[in-house]
């Protein structure tokens, strides 16, 4: 056969393939998400190996530094869905009618409390984060500082200088528990709290998960957090106790939304569908005591409580529409004490 009539089969054989074969490729989704840094593999691998046409692009941060750069990026969006975002921040993007409405396929599974209310949300809970305090008990034993039960005890002098807590404008959790404190007692008392409570603080850190592990590693005797990373920072060894205040617990709920800009809303789709599958879930309830489908999720190893009877009754349409005004006026007030960047 000569060379010509070889490359003339060739390229007749090509094009009797279908185009789905010639191209073998993937389409490509571009995550925006400020899950944990030691959970994404796992969510990852797990969603990949489901939908194997579809890869995950991760771009990761702080829940602040995420929610800002989704709304500076309002004119010109890059993500094509946030997975793993506090639905106080979605709220600001719908409000810009910046998110897709969409009922994934299960959506009549996941607890009403969890998701846009609407019959076509442009949001879905997976799980709830909320705050804890961890105590190194035995930077506390050398120090002689007793162990704090309650949000009130952290303005003790004893404490001063012993504690830290993360930055509300970059960190999700700093600003549940700001949103907590001016909703339990009001913005005149919440404030005074705040201001009280900044005599003892030693540093505000720019992550949620930060505290916790300085508090883990001995560099201050108490790191306001999460109860996720407090449950990891125990169970890898950290010589902490696990406070989870009286008066109750701020919270937020990491959720998943599909950007209304995406030029590939059928992955996009695909994606939000898994997000709320029992397996997805089954992965959130290994990190988190509340989780968005009944019937899944499991008592973290070191928190011995029912964390979810403990949850403030939180108004997440205030804390969102409040949330430039708050930061703003925490930022005039504790800016001083903020670690650099």
């Amino acid at each position: 056969m000569s060379k010509y009539r070889i490359l003339h089969f060739f390229s007749a054989a090509m094009m009797a393939l279908p185009l789905s074969v010639l191209a073998q490729g993937k389409t490509e989704l571009l995550v925006y998400s400020a899950l944990e840094a030691d959970q994404i593999k796992a969510y990852k691998e797990a969603f990949e190996k489901d939908q194997p046409g579809i890869e995950l692009k991760f771009v990761r941060d702080s829940t602040g530094i995420v929610t800002a750069k989704l709304l500076a990026e309002k004119a010109n969006p890059q993500a094509d869905v946030v997975w793993g975002l506090a639905a106080t921040s979605l709220m600001l993007l719908d409000k810009d009618k910046a998110l897709m409405p969409y009922a994934p396929k299960g959506l009549e599974n996941i607890k009403r409390n969890m998701r846009d209310p609407r019959a076509q949300p442009t949001w879905v809970g997976m799980d709830v984060w909320s705050s804890a305090i961890c105590f190194n008990t035995v930077e506390a034993g050398k120090k002689s500082l007793p162990k704090p039960v309650a949000w009130a005890d952290l303005t003790k002098p004893v404490y001063k200088g012993q504690i830290t807590m993360p930055h509300p404008a970059s960190s999700g959790t700093g600003y549940l528990m700001v949103a907590a404190w001016l909703q339990m007692m009001g913005e005149q008392k919440g404030w005074a709290y705040m201001d009280a409570l900044h005599q003892n603080i030693g540093a505000y850190s720019h992550s949620g998960s930060k505290p916790c592990r300085q508090a883990g590693a001995g560099e201050y005797a108490l790191g306001l957090s999460f109860e996720y990373r407090a449950n990891k920072t125990k169970r890898d060894g950290a010589p902490i106790d696990i406070v989870l205040p009286a008066e109750g617990l701020g919270w937020d709920m990491e959720a998943t939304a599909i950007l209304a800009s995406t030029k590939k809303p059928e992955a996009a789709k695909a994606l939000a569908d898994w997000a709320v599958t029992r397996k997805a879930n089954e992965l959130y309830a290994a990190n988190f005591a509340v989780v968005a489908l009944p019937g899944v999720q499991e008592k973290l190893e070191f928190i011995n409580t029912d964390i979810e009877k403990q949850l403030i009754k939180n108004d997440f349409e205030w804390a969102a529409s409040n949330r430039e005004r708050i930061l703003a006026e925490w930022s005039k007030r504790y800016e001083g004490k903020a670690e650099k960047r």
